[in-house]
């Protein structure tokens, strides 16, 4: 009987880090006995691989509801793990539940920490305009994203990327780091290296209000805004005649103008509160995405102004 059968396993997963990471544990033998995941949300778009599935297609249990619940902790003490894993779950596990776990809870972040603790850190990452974020392989405790570091790796952000861009880079990075800290986590030769929590940072969650573009900022502040919220996320926006405008790609470029009002039309540029920025896809309310040029031409008789709220 190998090191991987006497390493009991639950595993907490979800997106594609869950699906990916999962996908390489199994690849390399890991005593899985139980899956924890979530099910779908209709207000969500679901462009990820599923979790769920790829526990039916290798037969292993799994649960939607919250590892939290009694119940469900009652059941992994059962089970009695040695490892308990976290890959993009979305609730936070409690300090009774890690402590069931006889060698170890861990859970991969997308950020290469202390930066970027909390929800969403690719979002983040790219709205704060960051040239490189990574992956990270930590001890979980009561504190979120705060113990000691097994494993890390970076990835570019490019100025071009869009979060959907950099997610993928992501996804991999995780995959690398479960490919070579697996076997030094059952050997007992995993590093534990402390966490500075001083050298980081924690964010919340982000909602689609968050998207308000306030054309008072720069473009590049702007740009880097849409970039990080644009597909397969619900964008950002601003109003026009009433109504909320989805720009869903645009470019940062010099000049001037006042923040929010169109000052060209071919190109579509908008004045921001330092530069321009050159409005390359949108869609207005009810209606579907098209280019500026298309919402420039139907707008052509009128002063466009978009205004912050």
């Amino acid at each position: 009987m190998g090191l991987e059968m006497n390493n009991r396993v639950v595993v907490c997963a979800y997106h594609n880090v869950g699906f990916s990471c999962l996908k390489e544990l199994l690849r390399q033998g890991a005593d899985i006995r139980l899956i924890f995941t979530h099910e779908d949300s209709p207000a969500e778009e679901i462009w990820f691989a599923s979790v769920r599935e790829l526990a039916e297609r290798h037969k292993i249990p799994y649960i939607t509801s919250s590892i939290n619940e009694p119940e469900n902790r009652s059941k992994v003490a059962e089970i009695a793990p040695d490892f308990l894993l976290s890959f993009y779950y979305r609730n936070m596990i409690d300090s009774q539940v890690l402590a069931l776990a006889a060698k170890g809870a861990l859970n991969l972040h997308g950020s290469y920490l202390p930066k970027y603790r909390g929800r969403v850190p690719v979002n983040w990452a790219v709205i704060s305009g960051e040239s490189e974020t990574g992956a990270t392989l930590h001890y979980m405790e009561a504190k979120p994203d705060a113990g000691d570091i097994v494993d890390q790796e970076k990835v570019p952000i490019a100025f071009t990327d869009t979060a959907f861009d950099v997610f993928n880079k992501l996804t991999g990075a995780a995959v690398t780091i479960i490919k070579r800290t697996w076997p030094q986590l059952l050997a007992g030769t995993a590093p534990r290296i402390p966490m500075d929590l001083s050298l980081g940072s924690y964010f919340g969650g982000r909602k689609p209000a968050d998207g308000l573009i306030d054309w008072t900022k720069s473009s590049i502040q702007i740009y880097n805004l849409i970039r990080g919220v644009t597909h397969p996320y619900p964008g950002a926006f601003t109003r026009f005649g009433g109504k909320q405008v989805i720009i869903w790609q645009a470019w940062p470029v010099a000049g001037t103008g006042e923040p929010g009002r169109v000052v060209a039309t071919d190109p579509l540029l908008v004045g921001t509160g330092d530069g321009l920025l050159e409005i390359r896809s949108l869609q207005c309310e009810a209606c579907q995405e098209e280019t500026a040029a298309a919402f420039a031409l139907r707008h052509q008789s009128e002063t466009v102004q978009f205004v912050n709220s």
